[in-house]
């Protein structure tokens, strides 16, 4: 039997793009069997954005490693009775359209309840299913406006994008791995299914908890303004010598104590938390030095100080080798391995597999054969447009 603790959880994944598929990725490295269902036309669109590793994208196949496919479309003849058969031998069900589309198609919530009472259905949209911004469209840079995450980003001038998802993947896709765990462990006591409304735009909002409760006592929200924002001399990100940049996180006095006292200024510490602290004085004495030299100093005198580095330098750090935080996934396909970042759920005894990202459909016939489809009605289903073959 495997060790991995979500062998034998089956996971029909409608979704696409980044947030659904991420969540998705992260259940299949834990042990969940994950079909991907795509548009016979072209499959998930992120298959075709560049920068491509080959036949199809680098950011395709970083999403979807352990995963099969099955191209099927939901609008064409016999589509979408398929894919609510389909459910009924999976647990979870994780979709990403707007609301009201699977309504539309006749296996939206109510439908999948009504046959299968203990499926979980996980829906990811960008503001939930109720509200009056439901139907709206927008991307992740939209969602962090609205929760008031853009407005701390950037410097005092005017708020700047965030250089990573955050509203995607913090606000949309651990949310939704969270809610689908905890949908499963209900499940287990009471033999019900759940409905998993994820908004990322309240996943966004929630990683303000801690700056609501600031304000709340007193503290600014304002960009520029906060503890953590960088306007804080003992909380910063500073130029060194070769022009290279490390960041001091040094919040703590006793930290900051004894990094003014490792650099030879033990009377800075005195001035921590008057204005914005010694900045000109830190600037200066960061100057003095290279990254990588204070980076050394950083460990070797215990102050919270760490080299700023790019994601291709993060990939040779040694702490993030030992602990296995990136991959190489065999992809005879694109005759090459694909690079990824490990899933950082880590369960001791438990090795995440390392199966290539899917050609669009394979796999797909298989899982209808799980779910008892004939081949006859396979082949009806080809014969209508609702299936293709794999790699079509």
């Amino acid at each position: 039997m495997s060790s991995l603790p979500l062998a034998g959880v089956r996971v029909l994944d409608l979704s696409r793009l980044l947030p659904g598929p991420f969540a998705t990725l992260v259940l299949a490295d834990l042990g969940a069997d994950v079909v991907k269902v795509e548009d016979p036309e072209g499959g998930d669109s992120l298959r075709w954005m560049p920068p491509l590793a080959g036949a199809q994208s680098g950011w395709f196949h970083a999403l979807n490693r352990n995963k099969r496919s099955l191209a099927l479309d939901l609008r064409a003849p016999g589509g979408a009775a398929a894919l609510l058969r389909l459910a009924g031998t999976f647990d979870v069900v994780v979709e990403s359209f707007r609301p009201g589309v699977l309504d539309r198609l006749g296996c939206g919530w109510e439908a999948l309840r009504a046959a299968h009472p203990r499926v979980i259905l996980c829906s990811i949209t960008g503001y939930g299913q109720t509200g009056p911004y439901r139907h709206l469209a927008g991307h992740d840079l939209d969602y962090c406006a609205l929760a008031g995450v853009l407005a701390r980003n950037g410097p005092p001038e005017a708020p700047l994008p965030l250089g990573v998802p955050v509203a995607d993947l913090a606000g949309g896709a651990w949310p939704a791995v969270a809610g689908i765990l905890a949908a499963l462990v209900r499940r287990a006591a009471n033999g019900e299914g759940a409905r998993v409304d994820v908004s990322m735009a309240e996943g966004a909002l929630a990683l303000l908890a801690m700056a609501h409760g600031g304000a709340a006592a007193g503290e600014p929200l304002g960009r520029g303004k906060g503890m953590l924002d960088g306007r804080r001399a003992c909380y910063g990100v500073y130029r060194a010598a070769d022009g290279k940049f490390v960041a001091l996180a040094a919040l703590e006095p006793r930290f900051f104590e004894r990094f003014c006292a490792a650099v030879g200024r033990p009377e800075l510490a005195a001035s921590q938390l008057e204005g914005d602290g010694p900045r000109a004085e830190l600037e200066a004495i960061f100057a003095g030095r290279s990254r990588d030299e204070w980076a050394a100093f950083g460990r070797q005198h215990d102050v919270c100080l760490a080299p700023v580095l790019d994601p291709l330098e993060a990939r040779r750090d040694p702490q993030l080798a030992a602990r296995g935080a990136f991959v190489e996934v065999p992809t005879p396909w694109e005759a090459r391995s694909m690079p990824g970042v490990a899933t950082p759920v880590r369960i001791e005894g438990a090795a995440p597999p390392l199966r290539p990202a899917p050609r669009l459909g394979e796999g797909g016939e298989e899982a209808l054969r799980e779910a008892g489809f004939t081949p006859e009605e396979i082949e009806a289903l080809r014969a209508s447009g609702a299936i293709a073959r794999p790699g079509a």
